[in-house]
Order: structure tokens, then sequence, then C-alpha cells
């Protein structure tokens, strides 16, 4: 068969593209990332067979420091996975579906979406969800956007306590877009009240808030929902699911868009995902949700079906004026949340939120009672909180895992001048005997 290039790019055409760009030459475009990080070789070893390269690929593995006993959070966390949930996703039916843009073939794949988005319905107090989006980041942009089209606004308020991770992503996905977004600071641990107070005005799409915070702290945020109501804005709230268990929904603070991570939801740690994105919001609104949503109805016979439902592909032929330009969901991802939440039933969902809450509550009564550590922000917490120690946090850290341990996340990594704090979570996983343990071990690393 004769080799076959789809590359057509002429000297020509990379100059015309360069100066389209405003750049001069290639390494122009690249000039963002560090010169210690860029290379002018790549130095690609000899090829090996498939039993050697098994054998060197396990040997990098096992460098890794695995076992630990995880106390990390920040918005993904060690949840207990049933074992039905992989036996079950991972059969062929549902592992190699792919896209049900033909009903008459996808019935199960619908059926287990369309059930999906009842469960985040329920789970949220919301009156629709669509079909999954990539990840919690993701999905809050696209609420974001989503409160532009409703409101024909352009400004953005964003709480400080919303997680960093995902700051970091809008202020990526904005950059180029005409979008005004300021972040708004906090007031010991939870959302200014005051400075909200102050921005709020008839130019703002949406006050962007997260419960529990990034810091685990938990708040009642019906009086910012009400705020941004007055002023014509949005309220959009980010969610850690489990919570949902025993913390009030986002329905009832007033929310309109529900956001948030579902990897705690049967999904396993995995250096990034693949995760789950969802979303949930008010009727009235279903049609400047981006994405997919699957509906029930009935065929000519009277026979309940479903389908595919206020989705045009738009995405795929609209360009800047799409609703969306993600062109896919997250549908296996978001099976396995389904398997979950259908798994553990309503009451097993309030006895696992229970579980984190108490083992949250007894580490911190362990943490703060050594010398030295003391509690960041004296708040209400789910499963999560933060600890100020006399030294900085990613030494100690870095000591802990020495000793075993995942032993947090630093904040001092996002935001500046917290660098001695320390943020845990704690979930239905652990045991006091590994909470007393990890207290001992930080004791000893300070």
């Amino acid at each position: 068969m004769p080799h076959m290039s789809y590359c057509t790019n002429s000297a020509e055409d990379d100059r015309l593209m360069l100066a389209e760009l405003g750049l001069k030459d290639f390494d122009a475009l690249f000039s963002h990332i560090p010169a210690e990080m860029q290379t002018d070789r790549f130095e690609i070893p000899e090829g090996m067979s498939e039993l050697r390269m098994t054998q060197r690929l396990q040997h990098l593995a096992n460098l890794n420091r695995s076992g630990l006993v995880n106390f990390c959070g920040g918005g993904f966390y060690d949840h207990f996975i049933p074992a039905a949930i992989d036996a079950l996703a991972g059969r062929g039916e549902f592992y190699t579906a792919y896209t049900p843009y033909q009903p008459e073939v996808a019935q199960g794949t619908l059926q287990a979406i369309y059930e999906y988005q009842t469960s985040i319905v329920r789970l949220t107090g919301m009156e629709v969800a669509n079909a999954s989006l990539y990840d919690g980041g993701t999905a809050l942009f696209e609420a974001i956007m989503m409160a532009l089209r409703v409101t024909r606004r352009n400004r953005v308020l964003i709480d400080e306590g919303v997680s960093p991770i995902y700051r970091t992503m809008l202020r990526c996905y904005m950059a180029n877009l005409s979008i005004e977004c300021e972040e708004i600071a906090m007031e010991n641990g939870i959302a200014g009240r005051r400075a909200f107070g102050e921005r709020l005005n008839d130019k703002v799409a949406a006050v962007i808030l997260q419960n529990p915070n990034f810091f685990g702290c938990l708040d009642d945020l019906s009086d910012l929902t009400e705020a941004a109501h007055r002023a014509g804005a949005l309220a959009v709230i980010s969610v850690y699911p489990i919570s949902l268990g025993i913390v009030a929904t986002p329905a009832d603070m007033g929310a309109d868009i529900v956001t948030g991570e579902g990897q705690s939801l049967g999904l396993p740690l995995s250096f990034g995902g693949p995760y789950l994105g969802f979303m949930a919001t008010r009727k009235n609104y279903v049609r400047k949700m981006p994405g997919r949503i699957v509906g029930a109805t009935h065929d000519a016979k009277g026979r309940r079906g479903f389908v595919l439902t206020l989705q045009a592909r738009e995405q795929h032929i609209r360009r800047e004026k799409a609703t969306s330009n993600i062109c896919s969901n997250e549908a296996l991802c978001a099976l396995r949340a389904l398997m979950y939440l259908s798994l553990v039933g309503k009451q097993g969902l309030v006895e696992v939120a229970e579980l984190c809450a108490s083992n949250a509550s007894y580490a911190w009564n362990k943490l703060t009672a050594i010398p030295g550590v003391d509690p960041t922000f004296r708040r209400n917490f789910f499963n999560e909180f933060a600890v100020t120690l006399p030294r900085d946090a990613a030494e100690v850290i870095s000591a802990l895992v020495d000793k075993g341990y995942a032993g947090g996340f630093p904040v001092g990594r996002y935001y500046a001048g917290m660098e001695n704090v320390l943020l845990a979570a704690f979930t239905e996983k652990r045991t006091k005997e590994e909470i007393d343990m990890f207290a001992a071990a930080l004791e000893a690393a300070l």
C-alpha cells in the first residue's frame, strides 16, 4: 500500500500561519514554556521486545510509593467503590457503547443515561440534569457560559473559596473571551458577604459559589443567592455530591445552576481522570443548557422508549455561536455514578456521609490537640478541614510520605501566605486507628 501523507503545509503556508498569529518563527509558539523545560533533541532509546518493555515499565511503576493511607482531598476523594461497579461497568455492552444517536439500537444506553439524569436531579434537588460533562471544572465553565446566555451579561463574580484548580481552569477557558471575571476574597473561611454586596450590580451575570468550599467549610449560601437574584444574576453552586447525603441541597439554598465533580460516586482516583462533571438546573433554563439530554417518550404503539432530546449537534457546526464546543460526554463514568447511587441507595448515601463527617470530627479533635497545630478556620465542615502548622506544610507532607501517609494538600500551592496550612480529608474508608496513627505521625514530623 503506498505511503499517504495528510500534511500538505508548505513553507509558504507556515509563513502565513505564523504571520496570522503575529509570530516571527516556530520558536515563538513555545516561548511561554520555561527554557529549562524545553529541549532541542529527544534521546530515544533502542527498541525493546514486549517482554523487556513490560519489565521496564513494571520497574518504573515500582518506584512510585503505593499503599499510602490517603488523607488527601481538595476535590478528589478516596471513597469505597463496591465491587459490583467494576463488574457491571466492564461489560461489553456498556464499555464499548458509542454515542446513542440511533435510539432504535441504543435503548439500554439511553435508559441508563436517563436514570443517571434522574439521580442527579434527586441528589441536587434541581429540576433537570444533562447527560454529563468532562469534569467538575469544565462543568463550572459551562455553567458560566450558560448564565451569560440567560442574562445576556458578561460579568462574573467568583468566590475565592471555589476550588483553585477550577479557577485556574476557568481563567484558561476565558482568557480570550469577552468575560469580565472578578474573584471575591473570603471572610474567615467563607464567602465574603460585604464584598459580594459591593460588587453585585446589573452587569453581573452570575455569582459562582462552592459548598463545602475548598477549605471544607460549610456555608448557608441562601443570602448570597437571594442577593444575586435581586441584581438579576444567576446563582451557580459547585457541590461535593457525597456531602448531599446530610447537607442542605443547593436547590434549598436557591441555586439556579448546580455543578460538581462526580469522581466520589464510584470512580477511582486516577491521576486526573477520566472523571465526571455533572450539571443540573431549573426547567425554565433547560434550552440554555449545554450538551445532550435524554428524554423518555412513547412510540406509535404506545411503548415507552428513550431518545436524545434538545441535542441538535449544534456544537459541531456553529463554532463560536454554539451552546457548547464540548462534543462528547462521560457516559461510562456517568453510568458508574448511577450504579454507585443505586447500590448504596438513599439511606446508604446518608450513612456514607455520616461516616465521613464522624471521621472528620474525630480527626479534628486529634489533630488540633497536637502542640502547635491550630484550626485555620473555626467553621462547620463536612469531611475536610484545614489546620495551620508551625512549619511549611509541603515539607511536612513530604515527611509523612516516608511514614506511609498521603498526608493532605499543601494549601500554599494556590493561596499566597498560607504555606503552613494543611488541608486533610477523611472519608468512610479511614478508621479511627488510621487517624490515631496519622496524628502521631504528624506530631512526630513536626
